[in-house]
């Protein structure tokens, strides 16, 4: 019995981990241009949806992802940009408190983050997550394409790294961590234009799985149309989490915006990005799985 008990609590210290704080890291970019992103694994899938927030339900995901922990960086465009090309401009802060390199990335439509995705994945040998032919137009991904999937015309089902849908973001931040849902969230908003936004890695306001500046830094670019319908390129997209120039009611589940994804110039609207899980947290997860096993057998 004494080694069951000894097992057990080695178990749940990663069940501990697994559940709200597992970390990984992924590297992108060479050499100058190199740059990491740390992502944390949201759980629990198969969960039951929200039906207090907007839009209802809202919340329910039927597997594990991972969720970048900060906002992508302006840093990181930066590096992209070099790095592959990409052409993304950005607002210009200089007057709301600067464009340090770890201020969220802001001033960029729908397209341009997509692009960025897109790069995460090519770069490090995935398929790209979103359409676009030659002249940089967005395109819908049809049926004669890999990864084709009829659900979702706009994510390749075969990229590893993606922006966020509605249900995705909409856990991350609120939670279902264990059959619960909060209705607000805590961040930085309404301090005014003059202040703009912190650093990334300074936003506050960690969510119950660990994500950092969900509310109130930027506005949060999704990927899912504003109908869920995912079927048109020129569709208003979903942005979540209010900024710093919000009232706090924009940090609320009950609240969500439509932006037209050509939009470019609002300084305080960025993203963070979603991927599939490295196995060793899928590991972590399957072991939290075995300490209740054993609890419920004992």
């Amino acid at each position: 019995m004494r080694k069951l008990q000894s097992l057990t609590i080695v178990f749940a210290t990663l069940a501990t981990m697994s559940s709200a704080q597992t970390i990984t890291t992924r590297t992108f970019g060479l050499e100058a241009n190199a740059f990491s992103i740390d992502f944390v694994t949201i759980g629990n899938p198969n969960n039951p949806a929200d039906t207090t927030g907007t839009p209802i339900p809202a919340g329910s995901v039927s597997y594990t992802y991972n969720l970048s922990k900060y906002e992508i960086s302006r840093e990181m465009i930066d590096k992209a940009n070099t790095g592959g090309g990409l052409g993304i401009t950005l607002a210009d802060l200089s007057t709301m408190g600067g464009n340090g390199t770890l201020r969220p990335a802001s001033g960029l439509s729908w397209y341009e983050a997509a692009k960025f995705v897109n790069y995460l994945n090519v770069s490090s040998g995935s398929n790209a997550a979103y359409k676009f032919d030659s002249n940089g137009n967005f395109q819908l991904w049809s049926v004669t394409d890999l990864g084709y999937d009829s659900n979702n015309l706009y994510r390749n089902s075969l990229a590893t790294f993606w922006l966020p849908s509605t249900d995705e973001w909409y856990k991350g931040a609120y939670s279902s961590l264990s059959g619960a849902w909060s209705n607000s969230l805590s961040g930085r908003y309404g301090l005014g234009i003059s202040s703009g936004p912190v650093d990334t890695t300074d936003a506050g306001g960690q969510t119950a799985w660990g994500t950092i500046g969900q509310g109130g830094n930027v506005w949060e670019w999704l990927e899912t149309a504003n109908d869920g319908s995912n079927n048109s390129t020129t569709e208003m997209r979903d942005q979540r989490g209010g900024s710093w120039f919000s009232q706090a009611n924009a940090l609320n589940s009950s609240v969500r915006v439509e932006q037209n994804p050509f939009v470019e110039n609002e300084y305080n609207t960025g993203f963070r990005v979603a991927s599939v899980p490295e196995p060793s947290s899928l590991s972590l997860l399957a072991l939290g799985g075995v300490v209740v096993a054993l609890r419920r057998r004992r």
